[in-house]
């Protein structure tokens, strides 16, 4: 059993919160870990470590209600190359985004020139209204990175949107091409990804290319 408090524990909340928010993110909704309940960690034999957690999330954007979940990470040991292994199961129920996505997608879909935008959020915090859902997308897909690059010694969060470029698609989705920059709390690194973004608002958003940018290993 460990506290709480303690950092291990609490990096390994963040990646099941990051993995958790790239299967149910997107435009209209925003995870937060508000709260880690209970944590244990199992050391397995030739294996890793797996962390058993119990978490009260909330939708940054539906004040007021909170979810509880469970989740197990499981860090392989020695592999800086293999995503933990995360398993998430969400008690109740989240807020329903679909209104909101069937309308960004359309007011995408209807934009003559490609959106372009930079500095998200800006050098004060604030994010314009309009590119807010642009900016929960890359919430959403900031997740995915930090699950898949995560290891038991580190712990990413999106700082900001550097830049990002609607790229126009002959299928249904929208597809976006993202710079990132993570703040790594560890090493205090601040690190630029590159991500491909598709979304749609029956399949989610999908991470179908990133990398972090060269130069910084």
């Amino acid at each position: 059993e460990l506290p709480p408090s303690h950092f291990p524990a609490r990096r390994a909340a963040a990646v099941a919160v990051g993995y958790l928010r790239y299967l149910r993110g997107g435009p209209g909704r925003r995870l937060e870990l508000r709260a880690l309940r209970r944590a244990r960690r199992q050391d397995i034999d030739d294996v890793g470590h797996k962390y058993y957690l119990e978490l009260e999330l909330e939708d940054v954007l539906d004040k007021g209600r909170t979810v509880n979940c469970t989740a197990e990470v499981l860090y392989h040991l020695g592999s800086k190359s293999t995503a933990p292994d995360v398993q998430v199961t969400v008690q109740g129920e989240l807020r329903s985004t679909e209104e909101a996505d069937k309308e960004f997608y359309n007011r995408i879909r209807s934009l003559e020139k490609e959106l372009v935008a930079e500095n998200i959020p800006d050098s004060h915090g604030n994010v314009p209204p309009a590119l807010e859902p642009i900016h929960l997308l890359a919430w959403a897909a900031s997740g995915y990175v930090i699950w898949q690059n995560s290891t038991e010694n580190t712990q990413f969060h999106l700082a900001q949107v550097k830049h990002v470029k609607q790229v126009k698609r002959s299928d249904e989705d929208l597809q976006f091409d993202y710079v990132l920059l993570l703040h790594e709390m560890v090493s205090q690194e601040v690190i630029p990804w590159e991500l491909t973004v598709l979304w749609h608002p029956q399949s989610g958003a999908r991470v179908s290319w990133d990398r972090r940018q060269p130069g910084h290993a």
